[in-house]
């Protein structure tokens, strides 16, 4: 939406075309960054990359736009309101600092850029728990640790914040 855009704008920057009208749908990640930043697929991990993230790295924030998304049935969505949706974009927008810096590193797409983050990536800090941190921030009952995929998928249902 536009408030969307307005609050993400600096991402045009670094080459994420938050501001086109082909956008419909922002995507945003946080993890490691040697592990975020290098690792295309499985088969680029190398052991010195899992060890540093496991045991702590600094953190980055990954942005990605998209036009419209396809039906698909195993497709959700979290049900927030405003207020809620202000928070959020609040709470993301508040991990990248005073002035968000984008990292000099080609990502994984056209339209996506990483950004240097406030927070240290390690085993018990997960990409999942952020998630959580950040729906919680936005004042959606979550659960206090959610490390896995699955474990974020539960909470949601859990607190009734699943769509579809």
């Amino acid at each position: 939406d536009n408030d969307t855009r307005a609050g993400f704008a600096f991402l045009d920057a670094a080459g994420v075309p938050i501001g086109s009208p082909a956008v419909q749908w922002l995507s945003v990640g946080w993890g490691s960054e040697a592990f975020y930043t290098t690792t295309g697929s499985y088969h680029d991990l190398s052991l010195r990359t899992i060890w540093r993230a496991a045991t702590g790295d600094a953190g980055v924030i990954r942005f990605e736009v998209y036009g419209a998304l396809p039906d698909h049935p195993s497709l959700r969505s979290v049900k927030v309101n405003q207020a809620q949706l202000d928070a959020l974009r609040a709470a993301i927008r508040g991990d990248l600092g005073a002035e968000p810096n984008a990292l000099s590193l080609n990502g994984f797409s056209m339209t996506d850029a990483f950004y240097s983050a406030l927070g240290r990536f390690h085993v018990l800090s997960t990409c999942n728990v952020w998630v959580g941190q950040k729906l919680a921030d936005a004042g959606l009952a979550f659960g206090v640790w959610t490390p896995t995929p699955y474990g974020v998928t539960l909470s949601l249902w859990w607190n009734g914040h699943l769509d579809g």
